[in-house]
């Protein structure tokens, strides 16, 4: 008979992500003198996007939106700098996290202060995201960027409790609390709500594409099927707006 695992569980957190993203250490921004008495902030966005990175082992390795948050915010206080570079490389994260970043480069930009958007290796889904909400989008020709889009994923273990002969009673106060639980298979009606979660947040990252690059919303929708671009194709595509790196700045 055969047998069927899907794997990766994500439940209630919806995740922007590229499959093929590689978590890269979390730095703390760093400003850059540009002149006399005149500073540039860089601050790193590097690994999986998240909130709040964990205690204890791995902390390192994510792109927290608190730490990255009060990145920022130092920066937009800080009445010597005169401008913010987001240093990016990241296959993306969860939708709240790269919200929050997302936000708080609104209000950077909202101080009068200009803020570009560098990518390295990656710069995919969450990691575009919040580079749409800067001024000016900067990628090496060979970034991988775009994967515009939503996932959430679920795990289906029905058949591998059958064979082993796991059992679990479920008490709950209402049909859908347990939806997406690993033991059973989703009803048409808890299918129809994960569709809705996903479905609602694709027209949020689709309105912030639109806006951020200034593209109509039908045109967004046409490169926003989830697949990653070049650098090189994405300038071609309207996608950034410059092919270069962050030495050439």
């Amino acid at each position: 008979m055969r047998k069927k695992l899907i794997a990766g569980i994500i439940i209630g957190i919806v995740l922007f992500s590229l499959a093929a993203a590689v978590a890269f250490r979390g730095n703390a921004g760093v400003p850059r003198r540009e002149g006399a008495g005149e500073k540039i902030a860089v601050v790193h966005i590097e690994g999986m996007i998240v909130s709040s990175a964990p205690g204890g082992f791995g902390a390192s390795g994510v792109a927290a939106a608190d730490r990255i948050v009060s990145d920022l915010k130092e920066a937009r206080e800080n009445p010597d700098i005169k401008a913010v570079i987001l240093k990016l490389n990241t296959g993306g994260g969860t939708v709240v996290g790269s919200d929050e970043i997302g936000r708080e480069v609104d209000r950077v930009r909202q101080s009068g202060k200009k803020v570009v958007a560098v990518m390295g290796e990656m710069a995919a889904s969450g990691g575009y995201w919040i580079s749409c909400k800067a001024d000016k989008i900067v990628a090496n020709p060979g970034t991988f960027t775009g994967s515009i889009g939503v996932i959430l994923e679920l795990t289906n273990l029905q058949e591998l409790y059958n064979k082993l002969g796991v059992e679990v009673d479920s008490f709950k106060t209402g049909p859908n609390k347990d939806m997406g639980a690993t033991y059973r298979d989703l009803s048409p009606e808890q299918r129809r709500i994960f569709q809705s979660l996903v479905n609602d947040t694709y027209e949020d990252f689709v309105k912030v594409v639109a806006e951020g690059r200034k593209m109509d919303v039908a045109r967004v929708r046409q490169l926003a099927d989830g697949r990653i671009y070049t650098g090189k194709q994405a300038k071609s595509l309207g996608l950034v707006d410059e092919l270069g790196d962050f030495t050439e700045l």
